[in-house]
């Protein structure tokens, strides 16, 4: 019986022991596993952002060439370059490219402004970047730089990363033979242009202009030519329907004629180009008897001569 207990106390013992080395010991095992199931969260890294793209001011055409990183800038959607522009970029004009286009008339100077598809294009050209290269030929001019040894062309680059909203140097550059046939070209673009001259239509009360992609494409066309011939200029006339007095409807032509003329000085056709005048109702498109009629006689006719 003795023997018995004995046996007994010493099983009662063992678990108690063990009991108390499983919660000391083991649980404390067990912590340690549901910490690893359960790691901190993980913080993702920041975003890079892109890098900032910009274009240098290089010129280069055999024994001439300049360049410096500064350039023409242009605010997003924007067809004018922003002032003042680098003193850089005036030391490669003056006297470097202007001396060697002169000592080389058969040479043209070929500007391209570059866009992006997501920038807004509110000026009267087909695209922005041709709008920004014709703004930077004008520059060029006013540099002394002949606009018949200048050519303009606009080109998609979407992958350009603006500094916060300003595009840095959108525009490149390059110095080549003309083509041969440059005569033929212009003259087919007269033809081109008369045949199918620049019709704008006026609403009673309109007072803006909002050229579809065809009348885009007329206006690039208008100013290249005029670029090319000093002696060129654009005739802006403006018409009226019939109904009114004869001078009040004169007037009327010759505001409607003014401004498209300011609308195309705005987009870079010099004030010595541009010729208006007022025919009012006389030469009539259509019948003024009805609505649709006396809105076809409400226009200003663009074209050169």
């Amino acid at each position: 019986m003795k023997n018995t207990t004995l046996y007994l106390l010493g099983i009662i013992i063992t678990i108690i022991v063990g009991t108390y080395f499983y919660f000391s010991c083991c649980s404390y095992c067990g912590t340690a596993v549901t910490q690893k199931e359960d790691p901190k969260e993980q913080v993702a890294p920041a975003p890079v952002a892109p890098k900032i793209t910009s274009y240098p001011f290089a010129l280069g055409d055999g024994d001439f060439a300049y360049s410096t990183e500064d350039n023409f800038n242009f605010n997003t959607s924007s067809s004018n370059y922003l002032e003042p522009v680098s003193e850089n970029v005036r030391k490669g004009i003056l006297p470097g490219l202007k001396n060697h286009l002169t000592n080389n008339e058969n040479k043209v100077f070929n500007i391209t402004g570059y866009y992006t598809s997501d920038e807004e294009n509110n000026s009267a050209f087909p695209n922005l970047g041709l709008a920004r290269a014709n703004s930077v030929k004008n520059y060029f001019v006013s540099q002394e730089i002949p606009s018949s040894q200048i050519n303009t062309s606009g080109k998609l680059v979407d992958d350009m990363v603006p500094d916060k909203n300003i595009y840095r140097g959108p525009v490149g550059y390059a110095i080549e033979e003309a083509s041969a046939d440059a005569e033929d070209q212009l003259k087919a673009l007269y033809d081109k242009i008369t045949g199918d001259p620049l019709i704008l239509y006026f609403d009673t009360a309109e007072a803006s202009i909002n050229p579809s992609a065809a009348q885009r494409q007329k206006i690039a066309d208008i100013t290249h030519y005029l670029d090319k011939l000093e002696n060129a200029k654009c005739q802006v006339v403006g018409y009226t329907d019939s109904q009114g007095s004869r001078k009040t409807n004169m007037r009327l032509g010759q505001e409607r004629a003014d401004f498209a003329k300011a609308y195309l000085m705005q987009n870079g056709i010099a004030d010595k180009k541009i010729k208006t005048d007022s025919k009012g109702p006389k030469d009539p498109i259509a019948s003024n008897a009805t609505d649709e009629g006396r809105a076809k006689n409400r226009r200003t006719v663009i074209t050169i001569k």
